[in-house]
């Protein structure tokens, strides 16, 4: 009878044991937390392992969120707006759209997207109207959303008047942000940094 129920107990003890432990996706083995549901496990092992490079369409928001708030949020604050052109620059945008492409592991996207965005709040520009594109060191996006508009250097924000590209801003300024954008949407001569 001892035999017997120590039999019993040996399996039960295997069962519970073999409960314990869950297969992840990798095919290793981790004990699982019988508190933990699948989906709380999944976010915790992605918070955990937060990308450190963004690729294709996002919100500003994360730019906003770590570990991208580290650089985004202080160059954002730091920045002084020139408010006197940003006063030429808002009755332009109207009916303007922006795709901006930028790439979160590289210097002058960290230092010209927040200064963007910061002209932008400043303008009071429609948001709906910009569409925000990370992408590789190769400069491309697994959709392709970069493909046909010749996106070399980054930042490039490309501005648009009822569907047709009415200039580019590349990687840095020939003259400021703000002038360099007001050229752009008011028509004036503008060539990016990278024309003759």
């Amino acid at each position: 009878m001892k035999k017997i129920l120590l039999i019993i107990v040996a399996i039960l003890l295997n069962a519970c044991i073999s409960a314990s432990i869950a297969v992840n996706t990798n095919g290793s083995s981790e004990k699982s937390n019988p508190e933990t549901s699948e989906q709380d496990t999944n976010t915790t092992s992605s918070a955990q392992s937060k990308p450190d490079i963004l690729i294709g369409k996002h919100e500003r928001k994360a730019l906003e969120q770590e570990p991208f708030g580290t650089w985004f949020n202080k160059n954002y604050e730091d920045y002084e707006v020139d408010i006197y052109t940003v006063e030429k620059i808002a009755p332009y945008l109207d009916n303007v759209s922006i795709k901006a492409f930028m790439g979160t592991w590289c210097g002058d996207s960290k230092r010209e997207t927040p200064n963007f965005y910061k002209i932008l709040d400043a303008a009071d520009f429609d948001y709906q109207n910009l569409e925000l594109i990370t992408v590789t060191r190769a400069k491309n996006t697994p959709e392709g959303y970069e493909n046909g508009l010749a996106i070399k250097r980054v930042p490039t924000f490309i501005f648009y008047k009822d569907g047709k590209e009415i200039g580019r801003y590349v990687e840095f300024a020939r003259e400021t942000l703000e002038k360099d954008i007001l050229a752009i949407v008011s028509g004036a001569p503008y060539k990016h940094s990278y024309e003759d």
